[in-house]
């Protein structure tokens, strides 16, 4: 569905600037953004992909990564194709990559905000889940989602890569409980050369959410040759630590897939070496992604005892009083019940 789009300015000549993502594409009549989805016409801005998913799915929060936001609940997720980013091993690619531009057939089936909302109530969802391609680029479906979730006392969280502006954070965050930020490198020249975008808008909206009170965790996956040194992962760690160091950091396996299958998958050891190194950074709460039967339980940081005990993307135990520890009353930082 075709509607016109949010955060954008008109320029001279019938030229436009969308400010949506960090990219900020300055556009002629008839040109597309770099996301494949957004195009001038006129003089206006217009969204190709408004109310028209790709995959809706009722999946464990967990899967998100989400482990501090309503652990052991539903999420009802949502997403259009399209994304502002080139990276060549993303495993959502087949949706991910499509440009409406260079087929403009249509894609998936239209399920309005209002039915999106309904389906969440019917499968007993605690929330919405904006993820699979990336949030920003249907941000407008995004947002009416999620403005009518609020309503039925649904939470909404964006999975995303968090290149982001500061005006699309602000715009959200008055409906937007947490978000899942991809953090996939910390050197300027892997974010041009991999994914061709930037770090430093990254890095912004990763500090924006969390002085605005949204709830966030962080992803790294971990590709080797490409961001497994310790000098790197060491950055990472000690950035969130300048942040937060109770945001929890999510250092996930890379399998080889879609552009970057030469590369073997990341051993288990240096998945541990960088938990170790999050660790002795002084922050509070890491977890081991894409990995079964290891680094999934939540412990108290003062006590030490398994307050959140999971199996893959299930929760098998909670023991928290409201949000603090059972056994010592430690509060635990997130969103639960």
């Amino acid at each position: 569905m075709i509607k016109e789009a949010m955060l954008y300015r008109p320029l001279n000549e019938g030229w436009v600037e969308c400010y949506l993502c960090a990219h900020r594409c300055q556009l002629a009549p008839g040109k597309w953004g770099i996301c494949g989805v957004r195009e001038n016409r006129e003089g206006k801005l217009f969204t190709h992909v408004y109310g028209e998913v790709i995959a809706a799915n009722v999946d464990p929060i967990e899967k998100k990564p989400l482990y501090h936001f309503y652990p052991g609940s539903k999420a009802f997720s949502i997403a259009t194709i399209g994304c502002n980013f080139r990276c060549p091993f993303c495993q959502n690619w087949e949706i991910s990559q499509i440009k409406k531009k260079e087929r403009p057939q249509e894609f998936g089936y239209p399920m309005l905000p209002e039915k999106v909302v309904k389906e969440a109530l019917r499968h007993g969802c605690r929330s919405i889940s904006y993820t699979y391609t990336e949030p920003t680029i249907f941000f407008e479906f995004a947002y009416e989602t999620a403005v009518l979730a609020r309503k039925e006392g649904l939470a909404n969280n964006f999975v995303t890569n968090g290149f982001m502006t500061p005006e699309a954070v602000r715009a959200i965050q008055p409906y937007l409980d947490g978000a899942n930020i991809d953090l996939k490198a910390f050197k300027e020249e892997t974010y041009k050369k991999i994914c061709k975008a930037r770090l430093a808008p990254v890095l912004e909206t990763i500090k924006l959410m969390r002085e605005l009170g949204i709830w966030i965790e962080v992803t790294t996956l971990v590709v080797p040759g490409l961001n497994d040194s310790e000098e790197e992962l060491r950055s990472i760690a000690r950035f969130l630590l300048s942040v937060d160091p109770e945001i929890p950091w999510h250092i996930s396996r890379f399998h080889p897939d879609y552009e970057y299958t030469s590369v073997p998958p990341t051993p288990l050891s240096t998945l541990r070496q960088a938990a170790k190194i999050g660790e002795e950074e002084g922050l509070k709460f890491i977890y081991l992604g894409n990995v079964w039967g290891e680094g999934e339980d939540t412990f108290c940081p003062r006590c030490h005892r398994t307050i959140i005990r999971r199996h893959g993307f299930w929760v098998d135990e909670i023991a928290l009083t409201g949000s603090s520890c059972r056994y010592c009353g430690q509060p635990i930082p997130g969103r639960f019940e």
